[in-house]
């Protein structure tokens, strides 16, 4: 899913020329393709024949464990079987070209994905977890869980109206604020960057980018 923690959106609005204090009413769901998922430790391609703002995202995800449908959110918790780390790796420009999130989210190596997958049992409560990204060590993203507008249940019960999940499905949760098409001036991904994406009680997820294939 997409825009999800209140001051991430803001920066996105200003970077994009929008009122500041648009907040979208209704969860924006997207899908990234399997092809795009890549684990802990694997190569992230910079696509510069595509893409001039290859950005980062870090995203708490929840890998649901029981197949369920219209789930309403008193039970949502029940149909999860863990947690994991994305990073929604997503090509700013080629997202606003085409006026819908899939393309530019959805390139070749752009949803690294892991460490691990932690069991529910595990995490007291997903929705006050810290989480966080660095670029070559330097600290870009840093927010906690109970920041995001809607709650994983409130994830969960929306996807599901009407939807099946099954068990195996990855829904990642938004970003908080930091990323970098929207500094001053925009700071996005390059070749030779390592990402390290982290996610308390589930650990770090680190990727390096590098120019082609």
């Amino acid at each position: 899913m997409s825009r999800n923690y209140r001051d991430h959106i803001i920066e996105g609005n200003i970077a994009n020329g929008r009122p500041a204090n648009a907040f979208p009413e209704a969860i924006e769901f997207f899908s990234k393709p399997r092809t795009a998922v890549v684990g802990h430790g694997a190569k992230v391609y910079r696509h510069a024949g595509l893409t001039n703002s290859l950005d980062y995202e870090v995203e708490l995800a929840i890998v649901i464990g029981k197949r369920g449908v219209n789930i309403d959110r008193a039970n949502a918790l029940d149909h999860v079987f863990g947690y994991t780390i994305v990073n929604d790796v997503t090509a700013r420009d080629l997202q606003k070209r085409h006026g819908q999130w899939l393309k530019g989210k959805s390139l070749d190596t752009s949803c690294p994905m892991g460490p691990v997958v932690v069991h529910h049992s595990a995490i007291a409560d997903p929705n006050r977890l810290d989480v966080g990204l660095t670029v070559n060590g330097e600290e870009r993203q840093n927010e906690n869980t109970s920041s995001m507008i809607f709650s994983i249940e409130a994830i969960i019960e929306q996807l599901s109206a009407g939807l099946t999940l099954e068990p195996g499905d990855v829904i990642a949760t938004g970003t908080p604020k930091g990323v970098g098409f929207a500094m001053s001036p925009p700071r996005c991904l390059e070749p030779g960057d390592v990402v390290s994406a982290w996610v308390e009680g589930i650990g770090t997820l680190t990727n390096t980018v590098v120019a082609e294939r």
